[in-house]
């Protein structure tokens, strides 16, 4: 039959997950790091994803599709339940080999220069803004990465987020942060699971949206804590 259904575009596609958490259905999966509509008949043609996507990637569009089938769409819910919600958030352990003792361990100091640290928080101008790098990181990334502070904080003004749980949109915000102050740079620290793609686009449209070019780059922590190359 002939039905309005979604159309993905995997090139506009940055991997945010937004999608898939959004459909009821389970008819979209985050595959090899992209969006995919894994079945025409889980899809209601309803549209919940379109408004969740941040690049603009999914639209509507009326094709030969297989009607929607609202029991199969419920066995799979069923089967699905006990692993529903973000990819990222599977369980799984992590062992890493213990270093050898060192004769004399010294002592570690904090590199955070500033406070609060919570994008909702922190104030829109501040001394520590002037002339600042900026990192800009996920919450996990600091208990993943065990050299966050002496590799990445070290020298920047560092704000932390996660707007998967925040529920709320950074961008708004840190383009104030970077428009209204004299930022440097710009690190964005992200863990290498779909769902922290919503801070990386946060940044990215915080960017552009200040009217600044200013220097930036994207570091991904993989969930065994190492720097993904």
């Amino acid at each position: 039959m002939i039905r309005k259904i979604i159309h993905i575009d995997e090139e506009k596609c940055n991997g945010c997950g937004a999608c898939a958490n959004a459909c009821h259905e389970g008819a979209i999966a985050m595959i090899d790091g992209k969006a995919k509509l894994i079945r025409d008949d889980y899809c209601d043609g309803m549209g919940d994803c379109l408004p969740e996507c941040p690049t603009g990637a999914i639209t509507f569009e009326e094709r030969e599709a297989a009607a929607y089938d609202a029991k199969a769409v419920a066995e799979n819910k069923a089967r699905k339940a006990p692993r529903s919600g973000c990819p990222g958030s599977m369980s799984r352990e992590i062992r890493h080999t213990a270093p050898t003792p060192a004769a004399s361990v010294p002592p570690q100091t904090s590199s955070l220069g500033n406070w609060p640290v919570q994008i909702k928080l922190a104030p829109v101008q501040a001394p520590y803004f002037d002339g600042a790098k900026l990192l800009i990181a996920a919450d996990c990334t600091a208990y993943a990465y065990a050299g966050m502070h002496s590799d990445l904080m070290r020298g920047k003004v560092t704000l932390v987020g996660c707007p998967k749980l925040d529920g709320v949109d950074y961008s708004e915000k840190l383009t104030e942060i970077i428009r209204q102050n004299d930022i440097q740079s710009v690190t964005i620290v992200r863990m290498e699971v779909p769902c922290c793609g919503g801070l990386e686009m946060a940044a990215k449209k915080a960017l552009q949206a200040s009217g600044k070019f200013i220097p930036w780059q994207v570091v991904t922590i993989t969930i065994d804590g190492n720097i993904k190359e």
